[in-house]
């Protein structure tokens, strides 16, 4: 998570004392809180620095990992929902959980047993309800406000095979939507693409899930805008604007970095 974020031109700090939220959270353009590494000891701290982020007026997004693994989990994911985060990113599985608000019998933990496609109306309503954007991950990436649908087809099959892969994604949204704060839709749709177009690059290069890893970092480190408009397969070419206006895709040139902010902005639902 925190590689993708640095490699994006994002500065991460991983925050855990529930004694440092109170004085961190503020100081931070916006807040990922994911749910992989949820303890007892742990999920007060999450939902004060929810409480913060809302009280500082901070866009905060939430990777609800394991929804529907335990009854634990998903009481937990539940509370956090519940203190409307800006945007919701998990797998088909994850969001089914949190839309049916039961645990799934069938569940194999952070692994998703359901296609991002089975979860699209699940995710409509929750985001109706919960009034969060909310994002589902899979072979095709699904984004909704709970009206309209933004799809993103970006991405490999081999992202299923490294550990993590789905909470840097989230962590990249929370990078974006800090960017561009008023429009999360877009916001979360231009980082599922990003991230998806710099799997595909670093995909030509890599010969397994390690090397993957590696080259996806690379790739979205030296990824420039010419590069992601060409590549970016989202909603269909017609359906994007090529005006960018907010992001933190950057070019950069040998060791020097520059950013460069954009997003796309989407016209039409894709269903």
């Amino acid at each position: 998570m925190a590689n993708t974020l640095l490699s994006a031109g994002a500065s991460p700090a991983m925050i855990h004392s529930i004694n440092e939220i109170p004085e961190f959270t503020p100081k931070a353009l916006g807040v990922c809180i994911n749910a992989g590494t949820l303890t007892s000891d742990w999920l007060p701290g999450m939902k004060l620095a929810a409480q913060v982020a809302n009280q500082s007026k901070k866009p905060w997004v939430l990777d609800p990992v394991a929804a529907g693994g335990s009854s634990f989990w998903l009481k937990a994911c539940l509370e956090l929902l519940a203190l409307k985060p800006t945007v919701v990113r998990g797998n088909g599985s994850e969001i089914l959980a949190l839309s049916k608000g039961s645990v799934d019998s069938n569940s194999k933990g952070v692994d998703s047993v359901h296609g991002s496609s089975d979860a699209v109306e699940a995710a409509k309503s929750l985001a109706q309800q919960s009034g969060s954007i909310v994002a589902v991950s899979g072979a095709v990436d699904f984004i909704t406000d709970g009206d309209k649908v933004v799809c993103v087809h970006n991405g490999v099959p081999m992202l299923q095979k490294i550990t993590a892969s789905g909470c840097s994604v989230t962590a990249l949204i929370s990078a974006f939507v800090a960017v561009d704060p008023s429009h999360p839709v877009e916001a979360t749709a231009s980082a599922l693409a990003i991230f998806g177009v710099s799997s595909e690059i670093g995909m030509d290069m890599a010969r397994g899930p390690a090397s993957l890893r590696t080259h996806l970092i690379d790739s979205l480190y030296g990824l420039d805008e010419a590069t992601a408009l060409a590549r970016e397969d989202l909603n269909g070419e017609e359906h994007i604007s090529k005006d960018v206006k907010s992001s933190l895709l950057q070019a950069r040139s040998n060791e020097k970095a520059e950013k460069e902010n954009r997003s796309f902005s989407i016209h039409k639902d894709c269903l």
